[in-house]
């Protein structure tokens, strides 16, 4: 019986060091990282990015793997369920990682069953309609909306998503009312802004840079405190008209829950180093991104910050009385 223990208590001590081992030596073979929405969308461009800028610190290749549905609940599942390992990484925004809980009944908890890693930063949004849209400005835009209840159709990534939500609180500051129609990302709901099947969308403002840089479409403001500096003539809502309209998406990174911490502090360590090079952050100026500051750049900060959107945001889905399709 004695030697028995002795053999239990020697393999189960040789396992533990074998995972110590496994996480000191880690990566050893490539990286997949999960995006939910759609290949074109703002998130797949950001992951895309990081993916490359993380490859040579890691010294593995990263391959992003597009999982999109249920405003990336589908996507946020499949990371959940896969080992923590460190060989999945879950990318995501406000809207996958925090919005979703409010929305849908999840198989999984948002804040238990996923570890973070950093909070990478945020965007504000972009009012932009339709090139043919009978309106010049944001003032021009709602005097339309106006004039038209119910008739204008805004392209949103789904139901609850930022979108959506800043759609909801567009039409109670403006008094004006239309119709919401969901699509599977940002990138199908582009297409039809750009081709005039719907009217306008307000969404994250890097999405439309091609089609503001090209004048596909009309940009009326961005809900940020500031213009963007790699579209500034863009005015801000309170410039444009619509005085206190501030509404942002966020972006983040996590991994599944019991993944081994010292994976999480390498992976934490390579996106610090990868955020403060300056020249991913003149990219991410032009695409309309404000890396975190540095203090909020630690899985702690990242976790507290979910938290605390979530008290914010969800109270504001139970009371539209939000529901998931």
């Amino acid at each position: 019986m004695r030697k028995w223990i002795i053999a239990l208590l020697a393999a189960t001590l040789g396992s533990g060091s074998i995972g110590l081992a496994a996480a000191q030596s880690y990566p050893t073979r490539p990286i997949t990282m999960i995006v939910p929405f759609p290949p074109g969308g703002a998130t797949d461009t950001v992951a895309r990015y990081l993916a490359e800028e993380m490859r040579p610190i890691l010294g593995q290749s990263i391959i992003i793997e597009n999982i999109a549905g249920a405003a990336g609940s589908i996507g946020v599942g499949r990371a959940v369920r896969s080992p923590a390992d460190g060989y999945t990484l879950s990318v995501g925004t406000s809207t996958t990682h925090m919005l979703t809980g409010g929305l849908y009944a999840l198989a999984f908890d948002l804040l238990k069953d996923l570890e973070p890693v950093i909070l990478i930063g945020s965007e504000p949004l972009l009012i932009a309609g339709k090139k043919s849209l009978a309106a010049d400005d944001l003032k021009g835009l709602i005097a339309w909306l106006k004039a038209n209840p119910d008739k204008a159709s805004v392209g949103i990534a789904g139901v609850g998503a930022a979108g959506h939500l800043a759609g909801i609180s567009f039409q109670k500051e403006t008094a004006t009312r239309f119709q919401f129609v969901p699509y599977r990302g940002n990138a199908p709901a582009m297409q039809d802004l750009l081709a005039g099947q719907i009217d306008f969308m307000i969404e994250p403002s890097s999405n439309f840079r091609s089609l503001v840089a090209t004048a596909s479409i009309k940009p009326f403001a961005v809900t940020g405190k500031t213009r963007l500096s790699s579209s500034p003539d863009i005015p801000t809502a309170d410039e444009a008209g619509l005085p206190g309209f501030i509404a942002s998406l966020w972006y983040g990174l996590w991994v599944p829950k019991d993944t081994p911490r010292q994976i999480v502090e390498k992976l934490n360590a390579t996106m610090r180093q990868v955020l403060a090079d300056p020249a991913v952050g003149r990219r991410f100026a032009d695409l309309g991104i404000e890396i975190s500051p540095q203090d909020q750049r630690t899985p702690e900060a990242l976790r507290a910050f979910q938290k605390a959107e979530m008290e914010r945001w969800w109270p504001i889905i139970k009371a539209s009385n939000l529901r998931a399709e």
